[in-house]
């Protein structure tokens, strides 16, 4: 088992941020990352078929034999994450918990924002997590709904990156918060920016906490890979791969082995 890879999903590219930070942390682990480019965006389907979705990402990451799944897709964390720990019996983790946890620890006025897409924030799953830990913090959601393109473009800076993150993001300096949780994983890629722009807030990034969960995780289990040396990194799409590519690159600094296409 510790041998085994982890395994790793999203609906398109973003959950390579995921992937980046996690190799940071556990160099020595092999990492299997399937990227459901035919039928991204999940942000704009059913529950029910989020659910069917991510039950056979993860079904198909088990024919790989890996000993974790993490869901690098903050739709399907939000949707259907309680619904695959309850049917699989292996260590699953989402992308929002971890953050939480640390927006939490670390808010010093009990001012959080959150930005995310519009399917991740209408869940409420976020703020439904904030509050659970603790009542009395107040909650200030926004959407972003430029900013995915933004990056998949290949834009991180300049004049149009400056005024979407005035046009968001100017909200929250209103409402004088203390920290942000940066609520879907293309938004790391902003992290400066968006850094900049909300100075003296403390900026949770989701990607990261994930990386340090699935570690605390596989720790407590046992499960760390005992072998001292770089893993191997696989990456499996639903469609096309071109585009992946040059995202990958992108998103990891480096590139990528082509992708192998396969249907789930």
């Amino acid at each position: 088992m510790k041998k085994r890879p982890i395994g790793i999903f999203d609906s398109g590219v973003g959950g390579l941020t995921v992937l980046r930070e996690i190799e940071k942390i556990l160099p020595c682990e092999d990492i299997i990352y399937f990227g459901d480019t035919a039928r991204v965006p999940y942000g704009n389907k059913s529950t029910s078929t989020i659910k069917k979705f991510s039950t056979e990402n993860t079904l198909f990451l088990l024919q790989k034999r890996v000993k974790m799944v993490v869901v690098a897709c903050n739709t399907s964390s939000a949707l259907a994450l309680d619904y695959l720990q309850d049917i699989f019996n292996l260590p699953i983790i989402g992308v929002i918990e971890a953050g939480v946890r640390k927006a939490v620890e670390f808010s010093s006025k009990g001012k959080i924002g959150v930005i995310g897409t519009r399917s991740t924030i209408e869940s409420g799953s976020y703020e439904g997590s904030i509050l659970k830990l603790n009542r009395k913090l107040k909650v200030y959601n926004r959407t972003c709904p430029v900013f995915v393109p933004l990056v998949e473009e290949g834009i991180l800076k300049g004049k149009l990156v400056d005024e979407a993150i005035k046009m968001y993001l100017d909200y929250f300096k209103r409402k004088k918060i203390d920290t942000i949780i940066l609520g879907c994983t293309h938004y790391p890629l902003l992290k400066r920016q968006i850094s900049g722009y909300l100075k003296n807030v403390f900026v949770v990034d989701s990607a990261k906490e994930v990386a340090g969960h699935a570690r605390n995780i596989l720790q407590n289990n046992d499960l760390l890979n005992p072998l001292k040396k770089e893993g191997r990194k696989r990456f499996y799409v639903s469609d096309e791969s071109r585009n992946f590519i040059n995202l990958a690159r992108l998103f990891l600094k480096r590139k990528i082995s082509k992708p192998r296409m396969i249907n789930v």
